[in-house]
């Protein structure tokens, strides 16, 4: 078999391996966090997310907002030698962000089974 035979086979097989992956993908909302770090911001993203009195108090000093927030949770690194503690039956995860005006803000966020909770924002 010529080279040219064997290449038109290799195409129309990658060609139909593709078309069914492609089938089984789509529709599905699929993510592909393989790391910790993108784990843990991606459980924390999809859950419904609340802030405590504190975290409250801090936002309203307007040097931060939700939108800051959504941010880090979005872009975030977690910082895993401080975080992963047990506190009040749920996980607290410490994550490094940066706010909309490029100031840096670390996150006390505890992850429970159902919900998260913005327990504290601390500005560096």
């Amino acid at each position: 078999m010529k080279f040219f035979q064997r290449f038109a086979y290799y195409l129309v097989g990658l060609i139909i391996g593709l078309f069914f992956v492609a089938l089984v993908f789509s529709g599905k909302d699929t993510r592909c966090n393989y790391f910790p770090n993108a784990r843990v911001l991606n459980d924390l993203r999809n859950k419904p997310f609340y802030y405590s009195d504190k975290a409250s108090a801090i936002l309203a000093q307007k040097w931060i907002d939700t939108a800051d927030i959504k941010n880090s949770l979005q872009y975030g690194d977690v910082d895993f030698d401080n975080s992963n503690l047990i506190v009040k039956k749920g996980k607290m995860y410490t994550i490094e962000g940066k706010t909309i005006k490029n100031q840096e803000v670390v996150l006390k966020i505890i992850n429970y089974s159902d919900k998260a909770v913005l327990e504290d924002i601390i500005k560096k």
